[in-house]
């Protein structure tokens, strides 16, 4: 029976573009790293507390460099391959830790993913990866929604829902799997504001089809709609959930 055909919701270039992207704007003194900066403080802290020391690690998606800095400060060979393409069995294997940052909510074989990021492992390895999940930007999607009513483009592409987070990690075989969520909360003054820094971060949509950009009147209603989720000091507060997966592989390299 031939396996089904896994669908094509997101552009690989597009993907990859969106960590190019954030390369390029990281010289801008005033662009955001928040969600990075969370992600990588989260990584060293696990780390610490599992005392999982690395000897030979992969770092994928961190455009500002820091995580793969520490990490040889503490000892570890570090490889940081920009073009690697997730959804594809890796070139190397062999690393005792594997770390992703904001990368997996835009693959179109997340369980295909999952599986090579754990062939890559050595025995006993661990891989950590963390993403922005199905509960974030709920300003954006309504202002998104606001602006096209009759009929709504896709504009932001499908999130992972944390709950079938376990079950894909058992699926691709991952010991010990835990999932973890968090929220990081950010007040904004325009939604241009908030768009400026999803590109600055690497976070825009990767979709295969992406919508024509929004008409005078549709980015006035966004920006409406936007506006009316305000607190009291006229900004409006944006939610990014933090995922963070982690695993490892058995002892016995199954």
């Amino acid at each position: 029976m031939n396996a089904p055909a896994i669908p094509t919701i997101f552009n690989p270039h597009r993907r990859a573009m969106r960590l190019t992207r954030a390369l390029a704007r990281a010289e801008r003194p005033d662009a955001a790293r928040f969600v990075a900066e969370d992600m990588i403080e989260d990584t060293l802290e696990r780390l610490a507390f599992l005392r999982h020391q690395p000897s030979r690690a992969v770092v994928l998606g961190d455009w500002t460099g820091t995580l793969a800095t520490e990490l040889r400060a503490q000892g570890a060979a570090v490889a940081e391959p920009h073009g690697l393409d997730l959804e594809a069995p890796h070139p190397a294997g062999g690393h005792d830790l594997i770390v992703v940052l904001g990368m997996l909510d835009a693959v179109n074989d997340l369980p295909g993913a999952l599986i090579h990021l754990r062939a890559a492992l050595a025995p006993g390895g661990l891989v950590m990866a963390h993403f922005i999940g199905g509960q974030s930007l709920p300003a954006l999607r309504a202002a998104m929604l606001a602006s096209e009513p009759d009929r709504p483009a896709a504009r932001i592409h499908p999130l992972v829902d944390h709950r079938a987070a376990p079950g894909l990690l058992q699926r691709a075989g991952w010991k010990d799997p835990v999932v973890d969520t968090h929220a990081l909360t950010v007040h904004y003054s325009s939604l241009e504001r908030l768009v400026a820094d999803l590109r600055d971060q690497g976070l825009g949509n990767a979709l295969a089809r992406p919508a024509a950009p929004l008409g005078k009147t549709a980015l006035a209603r966004a920006r409406a709609a936007f506006t009316e989720r305000a607190n009291a000091d006229g900004k409006t507060p944006e939610t990014f959930e933090i995922v963070t997966l982690t695993g490892r592989r058995s002892l016995a390299g199954t």
